[in-house]
């Protein structure tokens, strides 16, 4: 929360109505004639690239099909039996750069398929019409420790108590969900869906949830391998980079993360304070989050800065045009060299970049961006690995998620592989959980 030190930053810069409408949700979900129609326009691909393209994947031209045949509780079986956190994928998935990107009518026609907003159609539907879509196969005796529930740890604890495991789901933090319940922008996930699908997913039996226990606070690896019969982490990146900038410390400077979280845990978000003038410093997805929402709750100017060409920013294009879309400005090529003011911010001095064939380099040439609140979204890293070996500053893994410590797999973010994305954890999760079973059971060595 600002100081006294930072007068410009205040809550209730617009009204309950005028925030209301901006935090509503960013895709109107469809009915059932917009689905029929939608689904209409699949020409179900015998070698449908866009599962290929799906982290998890889900059979997607069959998922459609049976939408279009008006069985979407159908589809939303088959969705959830590849990714069982297929709500919240439909809804934050970057879809233009997976499925709906190698979508055959977005090579033909520059307009795929709508499949994530499909996606939610049929998910949403079983959500509210059925119970949970799994039975749990008979209890094997066998005990798994998951570190971690955000969607790597959740989609590993459903996949293990489905096979009969009984499962111990650990979280720091006061409630499960991780980066779909904290980290995510609000007008994503709206109507508590994020909390909603965790307590739909445990629906499954056989996991129990423990708050509050992280490695390094209540849990050690040693310890959860003596008690269990399989640990599986899904840690996640705790730690946020520091600009490296002299006055980086000043009143107003904040991580994104935490503005994100604090967003999203709020009951009145006319009682949330925000600047004039905000800066974020990053190109992913957390700082088009942070911008973004930084509009939403009434900044007057809102600036993305990154160092880098908008080619090379990890958001996506449509995020990128989102942010703009709401009077965000991004500069790229910008790198921050000093954060001034008293105690606290009052500008960001930048220098310009350029990319050449030995890295980027300042141009020399510098500028100045009033600033009253300073969002860094610069990446973020490794805060706990339980001693185990480590590459490029995550945990190793092998396979499905096996570490250099026998008993002992890793997932999503805090893990080597994939992107870091909601629905490549998942993948990892589930994954993992695979290969957990199957040594449990003694079928792999």
């Amino acid at each position: 929360m600002p100081s006294p030190m930072t007068p410009g930053i205040v809550p209730g810069r617009l009204s309950e109505t005028q925030i209301a409408a901006n935090f509503a949700d960013l895709h109107a979900p469809l009915d059932p004639h917009e689905a029929a129609v939608a689904a209409d326009r699949c020409y179900f691909c015998h070698d449908a690239p866009c599962i290929t393209a799906c982290p998890t994947s889900i059979d997607i031209p069959l998922f459609i099909r049976q939408i279009a045949t008006g069985t979407p509780e159908a589809a939303a079986r088959t969705i959830f039996e590849s990714n069982i956190l297929g709500g919240i994928c439909a809804r934050v998935c970057p879809t233009e750069n997976l499925c709906e990107g190698a979508c055959v009518r977005e090579a033909a026609e520059g307009k795929p398929v709508e499949i994530g907003r499909l996606q939610r159609h049929a998910t949403d539907t079983l959500m509210a019409r059925q119970g949970h879509p799994f039975t749990r196969a008979a209890p094997t005796g066998k005990r798994v420790a998951v570190v971690g529930a955000g969607p790597a740890g959740l989609a590993a604890a459903h996949r293990l108590a489905m096979h009969g495991h009984d499962v111990t789901l650990y979280e720091a933090r006061p409630k499960a969900g991780g980066l779909n319940e904290f980290g995510i922008a609000a007008y994503k996930a709206t109507d508590s869906f994020a909390a909603r699908e965790v307590e739909w997913l445990l629906g499954i039996g056989g996991i129990t949830v423990e708050t509050g226990k992280a490695l390094g606070n209540g849990l050690t690896l040693v310890g959860l391998k003596g008690q269990f019969d399989a640990v599986f982490l899904g840690v996640g990146l705790g730690g946020v980079n520091a600009l490296r900038t002299a006055g980086e410390d000043k009143d107003g400077v904040r991580n994104a993360v935490d503005f994100i979280a604090e967003l999203r845990q709020a009951t009145d978000l006319t009682s949330l304070p925000v600047g004039r003038n905000v800066v974020v410093i990053g190109g992913g997805m957390t700082a088009v989050d942070a911008a973004v929402q930084s509009r939403l709750l009434g900044a007057d100017q809102v600036t993305i800065a990154y160092r880098r060409g908008r080619e090379k920013m990890s958001a996506s294009v449509y995020e990128q045009d989102l942010a703009t879309s709401k009077g965000v400005r991004i500069l790229h090529n910008v790198k921050p060299v000093a954060v001034h003011g008293n105690a606290a911010v009052a500008e960001v001095e930048f220098e310009h970049t350029v990319e050449g064939p030995d890295g980027l380099k300042g141009t020399g040439e510098r500028f100045r961006i009033a600033a009253d609140q300073v969002y860094k979204a610069i990446g973020q890293t490794l805060t706990t690995d339980g001693g185990l070996a480590l590459e490029g500053g995550k945990i190793a893994v092998t396979g499905a998620g096996r570490t250099s410590v026998a008993g002992v797999w890793a997932g999503g973010d805090c893990a080597t592989g994939g992107a870091d994305l909601t629905v490549t954890a998942v993948a990892e999760g589930r994954d993992a959980a695979e290969d957990i079973h199957a040594a449990l059971m003694g079928v792999a060595g």
